[in-house]
């Protein structure tokens, strides 16, 4: 700053009056962009020792400032320093008024005018329609006798932004009427309208004037048309007119690129990105955006980086974008350091980016600074609420997330669905069905990911009579066609044991993706149906252009296994990265070991385990101790067993098992020291579980189990069928 008035003292305003007064209103100017209040009143003071302040150029310059610095007493007194009314000044405190939303004072200021002119009638029209008042707007345009091509061109424009694009339609046949042409910017509003009304003939006719008026060129014009076209989903008519610009800036570049971001070209639109002559920080937070909403976050994380180093400031909506990135990077420290940043300019209060701080600490694990987060933000949207519910069940606090659940002072389906799914991935199913009970009884309406959660929670708990009763609720909601939820019924039929039903629903879907297809031929191979499903899948290689994924095909090597296909299921095997490009992993493998464990193939199983080319969880060695469990191998039990208790020492199950082909062996010594030894490493055999539903509750039940409310009566009746039975 010292600078700066340096240079203006170095100027002789008798000499160079024209230079001084430009410099003058070219600090002040900058002065009122960064609010430096003190700064413009020492301006002012020097302006009025050099006898300057009074030029009528310099005190609108000096209202305008101390207007937006909201100090109005000295706009007062500069009022009074005016000799007579002066419009250009009584223009000026509209407009600041208007931008400060004191519309009332505004139109006083307006209405005690004694002479007005088309500025004064504009900017009390648009600050009306700006501030959504349409009808004061209309009562003020329908007086205005300065109906000129500006008059009219503001109130369509603010007709478009309050969403009455039909309405703006309808202005706009009027202006033609009146014999007024409309200009670029008339044009830049009326196809703004057309594409959100989504009419095409419309918006075509529109661009029949445009071109009558010798408009198509304009750059503002061609990239309001280009949008439209891309609303309408006109790709190849959108790319046209890209290409016939005879001149492109920075918007109609983000257009182009925003049309191959949203056919799911990434790789084009990145290159539409590469080659723009000019990017500003809209262009660059769009590309961020795209590449994190994508689940590219390296590449977002990488163009932010590339960003600041090409000297550009990230604007407000870029934050969140960055900060959604770094959270499924689970980048802490890089968050945190764009905390720091963010409350450093003042923004972190923004909702928004709050939300998705909220969301960055939760997937790190800092739930309590999350919660810090979460309790400085003022003014709470239900998003917000809903990062807090999500994160503390993201991280299994399931109270938490259900205290700040109830607190909330507004649920919409994304709440219910947040809470639901919660409870669903820590197996609290039965949580899961008394939260969606209390959704229906609050009137909310379930969507497809609120059936495809409930479904889920009825295939893990079997319960074939609520899924049907689920069925009826999904057909009421007119549900039963979309694809998610047509997957959810035809996994929990096959997991509740209804294979019929399953394939019935499966057969009915009018669209199946991978993960339908995956969930009916894994069903199949596990209700016994194994061939039926090995003949499913190459239904689905010869009908469909569905490529197998990783999934799909460990469902075929389960299913090849149950049902003792070794050779094919080596052969599906040995083709996997051959014929799909997939390289099997643990998965695979261990669906291989349990394969030839269950065929008897003990020592190929325990040669495939040593060669892998990573080491194998516990499950392959599970299936290969199981092998041996049925076929009665002692040797290799042994040393699998040994093995598997490296690997996992605080599980039992390589014990049981072990001790399981002891007692059949009659080698009960070995039993016995088996048995010792978990007791010596503190080691339990889960208890037996099981459940009946009984009046739409689910009551669990474990082995020496006497938790349940009514344990007495129920042991009291099995005494006496036991007694029964004995008589008997």
């Amino acid at each position: 700053m010292k600078s700066a008035f340096t240079t203006l003292f170095a100027i002789n305003p008798r000499k160079s009056f024209n230079v001084y007064i430009e410099t003058s209103c070219s600090l002040l100017k900058n002065f009122s962009k960064q609010d430096l209040i003190t700064h413009g009143s020492a301006l002012h003071g020097h302006l009025i020792k050099m006898g300057a302040s009074s030029e009528r150029y310099i005190a609108i310059k000096l209202i305008i400032f101390y207007l937006i610095s909201r100090k109005s007493k000295e706009v007062d007194q500069l009022m009074k320093e005016f000799n007579g009314f002066n419009i250009v000044a009584h223009n000026c405190l509209i407009s600041a008024n208007v931008e400060q939303g004191n519309l009332d004072e505004a139109r006083r200021l307006f209405d005690e005018m004694p002479e007005r002119n088309e500025v004064s009638w504009t900017a009390l029209i648009s600050g009306f329609l700006r501030c959504g008042r349409v009808k004061e707007s209309m009562w003020y345009f329908e007086r205005n006798p300065f109906h000129n091509v500006v008059s009219w061109t503001a109130a369509i424009s603010g007709f478009v932004q309050n969403g009455l694009n039909f309405e703006s339609m309808k202005l706009f046949q009027k202006m033609l009427e009146s014999g007024i042409m409309p200009n670029d910017v008339t044009f830049t509003s009326v196809v703004r309208a057309s594409a959100n009304q989504g009419d095409f003939w419309l918006g075509m006719s529109v661009l029949g004037l445009i071109v009558k008026a010798g408009f198509e060129h304009n750059v503002s014009v061609s990239n309001s048309l280009v949008t439209l076209s891309l609303r309408l989903g006109e790709i190849d008519l959108a790319q046209r007119i890209f290409d016939r610009m005879e001149k492109r800036d920075v918007v109609s570049w983000t257009a182009i690129m925003d049309m191959y971001v949203e056919m799911g070209d990434l790789r084009e639109a990145r290159r539409i990105f590469d080659e723009m002559p000019e990017r500003n920080e809209v262009t660059w937070s769009a590309m961020i955006a795209r590449y994190s909403q994508s689940g590219n976050a390296e590449e977002a994380v990488e163009l932010f980086h590339r960003m600041l180093q090409e000297g550009y400031t990230p604007n407000i909506s870029c934050f969140p974008s960055i900060i959604s990135a770094l959270a499924n990077l689970k980048a802490l420290q890089a968050g945190m350091n764009i905390h720091g940043h963010v409350s450093k300019i003042g923004i972190e209060k923004y909702v928004f980016i709050s939300s998705s701080f909220i969301d960055l600490y939760c997937r790190c694990g800092k739930t309590e600074d999350a919660q810090l987060v979460f309790d400085l933000v003022l003014k709470k949207n239900v998003v917000c609420w809903n990062s807090m519910v999500s994160g503390y069940s993201l991280n299994g606090q399931l109270e938490k997330a259900k205290k700040v659940f109830d607190l909330m002072p507004k649920k919409d389906n994304v709440s219910w669905n947040t809470m639901i799914a919660g409870y669903l991935e820590n197996e609290q199913c039965d949580k899961v069905f008394e939260v969606f009970n209390q959704m229906l009884l609050s009137g909310e309406t379930p969507n497809k990911s609120t059936f495809s959660s409930i479904l889920c929670a009825c295939a893990n708990m079997a319960s074939l009579e609520k899924g049907r009763n689920l069925h009826g609720k999904i057909f009421k909601f007119g549900l039963q066609y979309d694809v998610f939820v047509g997957t959810a019924l035809t996994d929990m039929y096959a997991k509740s044991g209804d294979i019929e039903s399953s394939k019935k629903v499966f057969n009915r879907m009018p669209e199946k993706n991978e993960i339908s297809w995956t969930a009916m031929i894994q069903g199949l191979a596990e209700n016994g149906f194994a061939e039926e499903s090995l003949v499913l899948f190459e239904e689905m290689e010869r009908t469909t252009s569905l490529i197998p994924n990783e999934l799909i095909l460990s469902a075929v090597l389960f299913a090849c296994s149950h049902c003792g296909l070794v050779d094919k299921g080596l052969w599906y095997f040995n083709s996997m990265e051959k014929a799909h490009g997939i390289k099997p992993n643990s998965r695979h493998y261990t669906c291989l070991v349990d394969m030839l464990s269950r065929s008897g193939r003990l020592s190929e199983a325990e040669q495939l385990i040593a060669s892998m080319p990573f080491e194998l969880d516990g499950n392959a060695w599970s299936a290969l101790l199981s092998g041996c469990s049925t076929h009665m191998d002692e040797r290799i039990a042994e040393r699998t067993a040994k093995k598997l208790w490296e690997l996992a020492e605080k599980k039992s199950g390589g014990y049981v098992l072990l001790s399981n082909i002891y007692a059949s062996a009659g080698r009960w010594v070995d039993v016995s020291n088996t048995r010792n030894l978990m007791k010596e490493k503190g080691l339990r055999k889960s208890g037996g579980c099981s459940w009946v539903e009984l009046r739409n509750q689910i009551h669990l039940f474990y082995s020496h189990d006497g938790k349940h409310s009514e344990s007495a009566e129920i042991y009291g009746v099995l005494e006496l069928l036991k007694s029964e039975m004995l008589a008997v």
